[in-house]
């Protein structure tokens, strides 16, 4: 099957208007030292903290920001219940992927109808900078999408949460925005949850890659990008294919116990500039051979950028009919071989690199082979 490209989405009514992404929240063992990472490797800035000092007993909450792109950071302070039981299963991970809404009760109420699973119904939280409304409901293993609604709030997070007033230890990258947010699912998985964004949450098949586009000498991935009306939410859903060895599908399904976010793609403006102090703060790269480089040019035509350093620092580069973009990929930012980040750029190029997936995924399976995974 060839790849299918879908630029313009059929113009209809949209039953859940999405702004954007709101926050992603990670559950992890020591938040403390998690948002630390996440402030000194990727510049994000402490602006919010929740905690047994603001009345919470069982959980501690760090939101970090960059520009657009807010994480929070939740570790439980016991040893049971729902948070402490995801770390166990699934070591540290993304549990929420939030996006943003201008009425949460109508979210909830349009998804559950269509067959979402409710996690929360619609509730209203208040503090002395006014009031949020939020729901959840449940999408592949245990992730869920949480609706915020955040019209009559000026805080500077949620309310239960106090404002951080500045942070030394930030040191921004350039990082702007969420660009996507990628879910590897099990064998023969990918079609039902392609069918429940579409029918359950109004999305759009977007673009469609099989193992022919997808695949080295070993291992295959067939993924679906599906796309929310406006193109702000962008959810390639990823499953394994059949291959010879191992997939790096299969090996987070092993690691994760069950399917999850798989890497998170942030947007910068210049790639160069981001990915060299995203470097030099100790955020570690997949690396590419020298001979991609000797093909770049060849491959993609004239760019902005100098060939040279774009071989120093590792960045990819792949063009379709409306422009170019620029990506990396970091490692696994935790120890099981799960979570990992892409840092992208695009200059006209609404693709995901598909020109790329051949040098990326032998990357991928160099680190596979180190750990005795392929």
């Amino acid at each position: 099957m060839s790849t299918l490209t879908h630029p313009e989405i059929e113009k209809k009514k949209d039953f859940l208007p999405l702004n954007g992404t709101d926050y992603v929240e990670f559950y992890v063992g020591n938040a403390r030292q998690a948002a630390y990472y996440y402030r000194a490797a990727f510049g994000m800035s402490l602006v919010a903290y929740a905690g047994p000092e603001t009345g919470l007993r069982d959980r501690a909450s760090y939101v970090v920001q960059q520009d657009k792109i807010r994480f929070v950071i939740t570790t439980p302070l016991r040893p049971d219940g729902e948070i402490a039981g995801h770390i166990h299963r699934h070591g540290d991970g993304v549990r929420d992927v939030a996006l943003w809404v201008d009425d949460a009760r109508q979210a909830w109420k349009e998804t559950t109808k269509r067959g979402a699973r409710s996690i929360l119904e619609p509730t209203i939280q208040k503090d002395e900078y006014g009031t949020v409304c939020i729901s959840t409901v449940a999408t592949y293993g245990d992730t869920v999408h949480t609706f915020v609604e955040r019209k009559d709030y000026s805080g500077p997070f949620l309310p239960g949460y106090r404002a951080i007033p500045s942070d030394a230890q930030a040191r921004p990258a350039g990082l702007r925005y969420v660009d996507h947010i990628v879910g590897n699912v099990g064998w023969n998985e990918m079609n039902r949850w392609v069918d429940f964004y579409r029918d359950t949450m109004g999305f759009e098949l977007y673009q469609h890659f099989d193992d022919k586009d997808i695949s080295t000498e070993y291992s295959a991935l067939m993924s679906k990008v599906m796309s929310n009306g406006n193109g702000r939410v962008k959810f390639p859903i990823n499953e394994p294919a059949e291959g010879r060895r191992k997939s790096q599908i299969e090996e987070y399904l092993e690691f994760y116990h069950g399917s999850g976010v798989q890497h998170i793609a942030l947007a910068t403006d210049d790639i160069l500039k981001t990915v060299a102090l995203l470097k030099q703060q100790g955020v570690e790269f997949l690396s590419v051979p020298r001979s991609y480089y000797a093909e770049l040019e060849a491959r993609v035509g004239k760019i902005d950028e100098p060939l040279d350093e774009l071989e120093r620092l590792g960045v990819l580069v792949d063009r379709d009919e409306e422009g170019y973009m620029l990506q990396i990929f970091t490692r696994p930012v935790e120890d099981r071989p799960t979570l990992f980040f892409e840092i992208i750029q695009r200059k006209g190029s609404r693709s995901f690199g598909k020109g790329n997936f051949k040098a990326l995924f032998e990357a991928i399976e160099r680190e596979q082979a180190a750990r005795g995974n392929l």
